[in-house]
């Protein structure tokens, strides 16, 4: 499969991955930011962005896609970064392909196993139709009867294009993502320790990763570097300029 992406900057190459309903676009302040120093990709994953649809969805698919990409783009040894759906990615890529990475960076996600807790979400999704909802305002309303954080909404919405003239539409899969829902939530496979350099990045304000997830991330990933933001679940888009300053650290440092 052939990923969408954008390219920026020199230096080590580090490939970012963004979270479920997410995009590349949501990681392109902080790309520019990055590629001071390194070679920033930043990458669609399948059934978002402008990356190509699949009834394949699963970590095991993503986690190959990333290795196809690597060896189409003849990326050698990247750093590998994820936020919460690109984390679970980048960790079971580790696990799948651990001498194709130099270091790892998960934002905000354990190898653990969650229940699905984007019903509301996905309800409010599939609330609105294309037929009659013609503007992104007339979206946001419809979207707010279910969603009511007014940040979600927008993060949503920015999936938003125009089809045809009149016809706006979800650049994410919908219907497969919900289809498929339950596998996003898996524990990461294969498992196996990975030594390499390891930084995970955890919101103060948000509940993915709990103290008590220390020993099973530490079990995996014995290196790894475990360093809480003030923020909630998106750590770099609510506290960018400490996400960061903690990213450059530990790459600039290992």
């Amino acid at each position: 499969m052939q990923l969408n992406f954008k390219k920026f900057g020199n230096g080590e190459p580090l490939i970012i991955l963004h979270g479920l309903f997410g995009s590349l676009d949501n990681w392109l302040t902080l790309a520019k930011n990055l590629g001071e120093n390194f070679e920033v990709f930043i990458v669609d994953a399948r059934n978002h962005g402008q990356s190509p649809h699949s009834d394949e969805f699963n970590y095991k698919v993503m986690a190959n896609d990333l290795y196809e990409f690597i060896l189409q783009n003849d990326i050698v040894n990247p750093i590998i970064l994820g936020h919460s759906m690109g984390g679970k990615t980048a960790m079971q890529f580790a696990m799948n392909y651990p001498n194709q990475l130099s270091k790892l960076i998960v934002v905000d996600i354990a190898p653990k196993a969650y229940p699905v807790h984007h019903t509301e979400i996905l309800k409010g999704l599939f609330s609105i139709n294309f037929e009659t909802i013609k503007t992104r305002k007339d979206a946001d309303e419809k979207l707010s009867e279910t969603v009511s954080d007014f940040s979600i909404r927008q993060f949503l919405l920015k999936n938003l294009f125009w089809k045809d003239k009149e016809t706006l539409a979800w650049r994410f899969n919908l219907p497969i993502i919900n289809a498929t829902i339950e596998l996003l939530g898996v524990e990461i496979e294969k498992i196996s320790k990975f030594d390499q350099p390891t930084l995970f990045i955890k919101g103060k304000n948000s509940d993915y990763i709990l103290e008590s997830d220390t020993v099973l991330i530490k079990n995996i990933f014995p290196t790894a570097k475990i360093i809480s933001v003030d923020s909630g679940h998106w750590v770099h888009a609510e506290n960018p300029t400490e996400f960061l300053q903690i990213v450059n650290s530990f790459l600039l440092s290992t």
